[in-house]
């Protein structure tokens, strides 16, 4: 049983579709960490040009759905409420397995440093407890 919905994520980020790219949040630290999950649908918008005949996740879209969870992890703060999390930089951006329709994305993300509205996130994403992706994202918090 996840711990969070889409609707409850909604209450923390200002995503919304076709951009909100995580469905629940299955582990919480706020603040510290979290895990969220994507069950990548060919439905999903992007794949009718990405590629035809041969749908894969755009990578840039897998870190997005990275930098949502660490948003929630963030914002589920009482003292970030109703603010946004923005990306600060993307380091170390490594893609190391294509992900298709069908794929359950398992995003994790850890806040590793923090100074007043700007975090730094270790983030990673797996599909079938295999590495994904993997990079840094810098968050910094707004209003």
């Amino acid at each position: 049983m996840s711990l969070m919905t889409t609707k409850e994520i909604m209450d923390i980020i200002p995503h919304r579709q076709p951009f909100l790219l995580i469905d629940t949040i299955e582990e919480l630290e706020p603040g510290v960490r979290a895990v969220a999950k994507k069950c990548v649908s060919y439905n999903e918008p992007y794949f009718a040009g990405h590629f035809p005949g041969e749908p894969v996740m755009p990578g840039v879209l897998i870190v997005e759905a990275l930098a949502q969870a660490g948003a929630v992890a963030l914002l589920s703060q009482p003292e970030f409420k109703g603010k946004t999390a923005y990306f600060g930089a993307i380091q170390s951006a490594k893609f190391k397995k294509k992900v298709v329709p069908g794929d359950v994305l398992i995003l994790e993300t850890e806040i590793v440093k923090r100074k007043g509205p700007v975090g730094v996130g270790s983030a990673k994403a797996y599909v079938d407890g295999k590495l994904a992706v993997q990079a840094e994202l810098t968050f910094a918090i707004g209003s």
